[in-house]
């Protein structure tokens, strides 16, 4: 079978790439970068512009002037046009509408009380989606850009893959065991009645497994993961996505209002944000609406919160011998056959990245989410080529203006903290950094004292150059596959699948928060 469709699309798309990359290399682009804040984000614009662009560029070449033949690379030929096509789409919502929301949702909070892009989680990992959605809904996907669009979802595979590499054995090392058994419990229950309730309510196995997946684990991550396994239909995914989001805002502004009527302590409500909420974005958001002068509450909710994340693996291989098993109904089915073939190579990519991830290959071993703690002399003073010496050390200037503003603190906790750094002009460990960084949550001091504060952190704390390198391509493997996600997705496909994954969605939501709620209050005390 010949795949190539002879169109010059692919060939005028790399033109556009590699036109932009020239316009943002040659200045000409800097009044709308200005204008995004989106100067840091240049260096990609150029390189993708470049690299996708020549690509692009070459296949239309190809494509033009060549007689096609049947086989692979006819096949992999004709996909370049359509993921050229998805790569357009990203580009517009990783470097406009993604800086654009983030403005609107900061210039709306002063007004709502909220920022409302972050609330909802208006980023582009959402507004890829959508705007696939738009464009295979109000303008159609052309016929050359088909097989490249079906192509996305190796990129959402990728990303799972890299994720791996933000974690380490000290997140491991840092959980406590009730967390281990809190979260266990609560995940595998979570899935377990998911599974139960589609089954009840007859609803496709694929719909189940996805389901269950995001409501048990940490949401987009888990759908994506467990997608491939279960043979998930992308409008399957959107709908597990969107019943998270959904449940996810609505915990958000409800568990800090709950938990202050209960009286419940910063470790018991962040231990309950981190295992009752779906969505990694709304538990940060939850802990600091519930804790706005410190960050403790925050630090028990990212332990509980990663340690949901790293029962992904075991989830995804549950739902793939669940999967088999329904599928095949009536006959026996070989569990360790099962295991072996259907073990999805992309989870083992993602324990492989994890394993190296915490020999320090990318970064030190003891890094939390690629960030590691260094106050020594070598990383607090720097010299460059030209003999120029950076001090990142609290200047005495600096100093006193903390000092006049010490008094407005009441915890004596942070005063102690205030002091220390005063004296010692650095932050001196991570406990220390701790308290420094719930100063500038409490905003009680100034804008220009907590600039200080904040400062002296992000002296401390370093971002591993390649933990930041794999960061910035986990964002474009998402991006990019949500997008072509997006493009799978009719208005008509929707419809057909009704709204039972609400429904469901809204059951474990509701016996999850309570159930763990109950159980915090029961068993977890001031220190976990």
């Amino acid at each position: 079978m010949i795949y190539t469709k002879k169109t010059p699309w692919t060939l005028i798309l790399g033109i556009i790439m590699v036109a932009y990359a020239y316009m943002v290399q040659a200045g000409i682009m800097e009044p709308v970068i200005k204008y995004l804040h989106t100067s840091k984000l240049a260096g990609e614009m150029v390189i993708l512009g470049y690299t996708c662009g020549i690509i692009a560029i070459l296949a239309g070449l190809v494509q033009a002037f060549s007689t096609p033949k049947q086989g692979n690379f006819d096949y992999y030929l004709s996909t370049i046009g359509g993921l050229a096509f998805i790569l357009i789409v990203a580009f517009i919502v990783k470097w406009v509408l993604d800086p654009q929301m983030s403005a609107w949702g900061k210039a709306a909070q002063p007004a709502l009380g909220f920022n409302f892009a972050s609330v909802m989680n208006l980023n582009y990992v959402v507004m890829g989606i959508v705007a696939g959605i738009i464009v295979v809904n109000v303008f159609k996907v052309p016929h050359w850009a088909e097989n490249g669009v079906r192509m996305s979802r190796l990129g959402l595979k990728t990303g799972v893959v890299l994720l791996g590499v933000l974690y380490s054995w000290e997140e491991l090392r840092n959980l406590a065991g009730l967390s281990v058994v809190l979260i266990g419990f609560f995940v595998l229950g979570s899935v377990g009645i998911t599974l139960w309730m589609g089954a009840r309510r007859n609803i496709p196995n694929s719909m189940g497994g996805v389901l269950s997946a995001g409501l048990g684990v940490c949401g987009v991550s888990a759908s994506v993961a467990a997608a491939p396994v279960v043979n998930a239909k992308s409008t399957e995914i959107a709908y597990t996505i969107g019943t998270i989001l959904l449940w996810g805002v609505m915990c958000m502004f409800l568990f800090p209002i709950v938990g202050k009527a209960m009286g419940m302590n910063y470790t018991q409500f962040g231990a309950w944000a981190g295992t009752g909420i779906l969505n990694s974005a709304q538990v940060a958001g939850a802990a600091l609406a519930f804790q706005p002068t410190g960050i403790e509450t925050l630090k028990v909710a990212e332990i509980f919160n990663i340690t949901r994340i790293l029962f992904l693996p075991i989830i995804v291989l549950w739902l793939a011998v669940w999967f088999v098993k329904r599928e095949q109904t009536g006959e026996r089915v070989n569990l360790g056959q099962v295991m072996f073939a259907k073990f999805p190579v992309f989870v083992l990519g993602f324990i492989l990245m994890f394993l190296l991830g915490s020999t320090g290959v990318f970064a030190p071993a003891q890094h939390y989410q690629g960030k590691y703690f260094d106050n020594s002399e070598k990383a607090m003073v720097k010299t460059d080529k030209d003999g120029k010496v950076t001090d990142k050390r609290l200047k005495d200037a600096d100093a006193e203006k903390l000092k006049a503003e010490a008094d407005k603190l009441q915890r004596e906790d942070q005063k102690a903290a205030l002091a220390r750094l005063i004296q010692e002009k650095k932050v001196m460990s991570p406990d220390h950094d701790t308290l420094v960084r719930g100063i500038v949550n409490s905003k009680v001091l100034s804008k220009e004292a907590s600039d200080i504060l904040k400062k002296q952190h992000e002296a401390v704390y370093h971002t591993a150059k390649k933990i930041a390198m794999f960061r910035d391509i986990i964002a474009w493997m998402f991006t990019f596959g949500l997008t072509g996600l997006g493009m799978q997705i009719t208005m008509a496909s929707i419809k057909q699948a009704g709204g039972q994954p609400l429904v469901i969605g809204s059951v474990v939501g509701t016996l999850k928060a309570v159930g763990s709620l109950i159980v915090v209050m029961l068993f977890v005390s001031e220190i976990v």
